[in-house]
């Protein structure tokens, strides 16, 4: 018998064979691709730096230089909507994570659930395209941003629970690493060919942007980032739809209790209460992962900010540095994750966090050239792929048969509980120092902390030992 055709358990109990684990494990991993649309495109590289940007500033303050204290009071009030907006995402994420992750537990809706909230995502992207450069679109924009946040997040807490049908406990790590690789990889493609079809000036002094010679700016209401983020909603639906066709939705349980969505949450005090007594080691993964992947966000969302304003690249080269970022951190998340199969999860979080500190001090002590933030900034980038699929495949390998969505969903909410730390710290630092450099310092407050946190977690992770669903005693790990 080839191996093709031996069989193997995936991690909630299905067996399959050899060929259909990789095919279905690769359908789960493009699924990546189109959160990339989300992340590169409107979270950190386009949508969001089109929105601070000074083309919602009042036209007479825009044209004022950039040290005029008017010009930073409007870049602050800018910031503060935008920022404000995605705390109260973050509270919404906390609220309601960890409940639909439960519902969909044992109910077969967990892909379905996935759909609907992949599908809205897609809505408010194209919804995107109305924003036009103008002062009074800056909040509908900033409601857009936070709403597709939500949104985006609950439909990856199904993702991440789909992980168990997909994967075994031999090869989780590097199915969740080559997802996250696959993911990077597609934000490399997906801005070239934003860069080259609708930013860059391709058309020497002919007027309009990319090849198409877009509108762009005020002036051309900035048709041409606008029909980019329709070019980004395209993108993350055709690569939803390989693991709606190839991976099943779990089948239902027959055996398993019903709740509703204020219920869950009882189960959920239930369940950290057991994890309280059973398995604080968990719960203490659960507060450093939240610490570290916060840092790991600040990296990404104030790494283009940086680049402008500290050294000083255009639009054309904040992109050309956010296809390189990628790069790097694809071959990270790809490198990570056959490292974390040889050496484990933990010391692979370990030296990662160590090596995001040492850069980050390099960038802290090393002139604002621009040479120097290209080494350091891509130095980061190497070590948040293998972390971010580390910490993954840890709390993958840590949940019992048919709990995957109530703790999937409790692990996108303790990552966004923290989400507030990282920002307060940046703008702490800053408001100390006086210096926008000076916020770097927060992010590695940051990712030190999580770093210290992580320390004594088992390097082994344990099936957690949970209370059953009724309260009744903790299930026996397998």
């Amino acid at each position: 018998m080839t191996t093709a055709n031996t069989t193997l358990t995936t991690l909630d109990g299905t067996t399959l064979s050899h060929r259909e684990q990789r095919r279905r494990a690769f359908a789960w991993q493009l699924y990546d691709l189109s959160q990339s649309a989300w992340q590169a495109v409107i979270v950190t590289f386009v949508f969001a730096t089109y929105l601070s940007s000074p083309l919602f500033f009042d036209p007479q303050i825009a044209a004022l230089p950039k040290t005029d204290p008017a010009y930073v009071a409007a870049q602050a009030e800018s910031q503060q909507v935008i920022a404000g907006f995605d705390l109260i995402a973050g509270i919404l994420v906390a609220l309601i994570a960890p409940a639909l992750g439960r519902t969909a537990d044992g109910s077969g809706s967990r892909k379905r659930m996935l759909a609907v909230f992949s599908g809205l995502v897609v809505a408010v992207m194209l919804g995107m395209f109305f924003v036009r450069p103008d002062a009074k679109f800056l909040a509908i924009g900033a409601v857009l941003l936070a709403s597709g946040t939500v949104l985006s997040e609950l439909a990856f807490v199904n993702y991440n629970a789909m992980l168990s049908q997909v994967a075994t406990h031999e090869n989780v790590s590097k199915v969740s690493g080559r997802g996250w690789g696959l993911g990077y990889i597609s934000s490399i493609v997906l801005l070239i060919l934003l860069l080259v079809l609708f930013i860059q000036d391709v058309n020497g002094d002919a007027p309009g942007s990319g090849i198409f010679a877009l509108p762009s700016g005020a002036d051309g209401e900035a048709l041409n980032i606008r029909l980019a983020i329709v070019f980004a909603a395209i993108w993350y639906l055709v690569f939803l739809i390989p693991i709606l066709r190839r991976v099943p939705s779990a089948p239902r349980n027959t055996n398993e209790r019903r709740v509703g969505f204020f219920g869950a949450y009882a189960e959920l005090w239930r369940t950290l209460r057991s994890l309280w007594r059973t398995d604080r080691k968990l719960l203490q993964f659960l507060l450093a992962s939240a610490v570290f992947r916060d840092g790991l966000n600040a990296v990404f969302a104030w790494g283009a900010v940086l680049a402008g304003q500290v050294y000083g690249f255009s639009n054309t080269a904040i992109m050309m540095f956010a296809i390189v970022a990628n790069l790097v951190s694809g071959i990270g998340a790809f490198v990570g994750g056959s490292i974390e199969h040889r050496v484990g999860t933990k010391p692979t979080i370990i030296w990662s966090l160590i090596g995001m500190l040492i850069a980050g001090l390099g960038m802290m002590v090393l002139p604002d050239v621009q040479t120097s933030f290209w080494v350091v900034a891509l130095l980061l980038c190497l070590f948040i792929g293998p972390v971010q699929s580390a910490s993954r495949s840890y709390m993958a390998r840590s949940i019992p048969q048919g709990r995957e969505g109530e703790l999937m969903g409790l692990y996108s909410t303790t990552g966004r509980a923290a989400g507030w730390l990282s920002n307060l710290l940046y703008f702490a630092f800053i408001s100390m120092l006086m210096t926008p450099k000076a916020g770097v310092w927060g992010i590695l407050l940051t990712l030190l902390i999580g770093l210290l946190l992580m320390w004594t977690v088992p390097a082994v992770p344990k099936i957690a030992s949970l209370a059953s669903r009724d309260g009744s005693t903790a299930s026996a790990d397998a």
